[in-house]
């Protein structure tokens, strides 16, 4: 018998705790052929993003949402209003454009612990997640993603999103780019 399945909003140190991991883990086996690797060895701590998952809950401007199997969190994501301009609390060096997708929402970040993939839990977070970002009231919602992440490509693809032909460059020290396309969808 499995265990059963539930959903939670982020607003606990052991929620956020659980995302952290859940994204250092995603970075760690996605971007690693991407992004430097002192850069991954000195950034992508599991407790990394629990500053940031804090501070979301506290503003309520961005939630997270994660899908636990029984006490074992499978799945995560951010989502919220789409992201203008600088982003100095995770990273001052992109800045992201978002002229035209005003009012928009945005899959700010989205990860499957890497032993958990292909087993549905990715789907149903992201039914959950559109469900949320429907019923705040964003007509559409856009994504990131790594030009050569083919999986997660085919994953949004699957669930109704598609490239809309252009790009944001992030860079990461000190002489990398990294291409995130922009894959929207509406609602």
């Amino acid at each position: 018998m499995s265990e059963a399945l539930r959903m939670a909003e982020a607003c606990t140190q052991e929620h956020f705790r659980a995302m952290s991991l859940l994204h250092a883990l995603g970075w760690r086996t996605t971007y690693q052929d991407a992004v430097p690797a002192d850069y991954m060895a000195r950034e992508i701590t599991d407790e990394r993003w629990v500053p940031f998952f804090r501070q979301d809950y506290e503003e309520g401007i961005n939630h997270g949402l994660l899908l636990y199997r029984g006490e074992t969190a499978v799945s995560c994501c951010t989502y919220g209003p789409a992201r203008v301009g600088p982003s100095p609390r995770q990273s001052s060096l992109v800045s992201f454009d978002a002229r035209g997708y005003e009012g928009w929402g945005e899959l700010i970040s989205f990860y499957t612990h890497p032993e958990e993939k292909g087993k549905g839990y990715g789907s149903l977070l992201m039914e959950e997640a559109l469900d949320r970002l429907r019923a705040a009231g964003f007509p559409a919602v856009l994504v990131m993603v790594l030009r050569e992440n083919e999986g997660a490509r085919r994953f949004y693809a699957r669930h109704g999103f598609a490239w809309d032909g252009t790009h944001v460059d992030v860079p990461f020290p000190p002489d990398s780019v990294c291409v995130d396309l922009r894959y929207t969808k509406r609602l």
